[in-house]
């Protein structure tokens, strides 16, 4: 049996598309690697994907002193004790998110709340990531055991090299990455754009839940396909399959009435239910269809909307 599933429902897992044989992947060339991800080659098969992912997590750059499978080892019982893992309170940092239970099974669903518990015990500095249940859950069904999937998300969060952002850890670093988000839809999905000013009274408040699009509402089979070419490409695939998502949800939207009283909601729902109108293929091909600035100019616009965040005095989450 796959070593790789001890988290896993396979009643939930689409089983019909997974290949049986086992096959390695040896390639290293950043450019064939790119090409293999964007075809999903792991992603019909559960252990090649578990061992690719660990792969290039493993190749990630990292501060010197990162926590590790035997850290979680020593630590999960202090922290933990004998309490049951539902009645964990998570750290504020993940401002109340969504825990996707993907296809994890009822001990995979407390493993990702002791996980995080742990994470956020050996970085202290974290203040703000919303995104970190999901990756965590997604990364469960791709561990041996939850020292590995620690160890794993560990090793994103610690990432040191300054050319490769991965995933947001602080309120500046969020809010300035949905004004950027906010920037791009203006200049690549205008039609969109006119539709979310007309409709919302708030429209940054709108783009605000572009990450919550991916990490939470986006299906399994989806979001591994995009966390399939993150870990290669990096930050910027996250933008361009928001992106998408939204000119798709324009495009089967446009011209019917709102569902709910919040577009925020419509759509919401619209990528929860994504399998309805748009394979993960097609999401795909869509994303990287748009013709995007460079990451050298993403990164200059990331950091103008920092700064305009800082002069105003922006950098942590107000209560409301």
């Amino acid at each position: 049996m796959d070593e790789y599933n001890c988290f896993v429902d396979w009643d939930k897992m689409d089983v019909s598309a997974q290949s049986q044989d086992t096959k390695e992947l040896t390639c290293t060339d950043f450019h064939e690697l790119k090409q293999l991800a964007r075809q999903g080659y792991w992603a019909k098969n559960h252990s090649l994907r578990a061992k690719v992912y660990h792969k290039l997590i493993s190749n990630i750059p990292c501060r010197t002193v990162t926590p590790d499978a035997n850290v979680y080892r020593d630590i999960v019982v202090k922290i933990i004790g004998k309490r049951s893992s539902s009645s964990l309170p998570l750290p504020e940092f993940v401002d109340n998110s969504l825990i996707p239970t993907y296809c994890l099974n009822a001990e995979g669903i407390g493993a990702v709340r002791k996980i995080i518990l742990c994470i956020s015990n050996q970085f202290p500095d974290i203040s703000f990531c919303p995104a970190l249940p999901s990756v965590i859950a997604l990364l469960l069904h791709y561990s041996k055991d939850e020292a590995e999937c620690f160890e794993q998300v560990c090793r994103i969060l610690a990432c040191n090299d300054p050319s490769k952002r991965l995933i947001d850890q602080t309120f500046l670093a969020f809010e300035s990455s949905c004004m950027t988000f906010g920037d791009l839809v203006n200049k690549y999905c205008q039609a969109a754009h006119k539709l979310m000013v007309a409709v919302s009274e708030d429209v940054l408040e709108v783009y605000s839940d572009w990450q919550r699009w991916l990490f939470g509402e986006l299906p399994m089979a989806y979001i591994a396909r995009v966390f399939d070419v993150f870990l290669v490409e990096g930050y910027k695939v996250l933008y361009r399959v928001a992106l998408a998502l939204l000119k798709f949800f324009h495009k089967v939207r446009a011209g019917q009435p709102m569902e709910s009283d919040s577009i925020q909601q419509d759509i919401r729902a619209f990528v929860r239910d994504i399998a309805k109108s748009v394979s993960p293929e097609r999401l795909l091909e869509k994303a990287f269809a748009i013709h995007l600035f460079s990451r050298k100019e993403i990164q200059l616009l990331q950091m103008a909307n920092e700064k305009a965040l800082q002069q105003k005095g922006i950098t942590v989450k107000q209560k409301r």
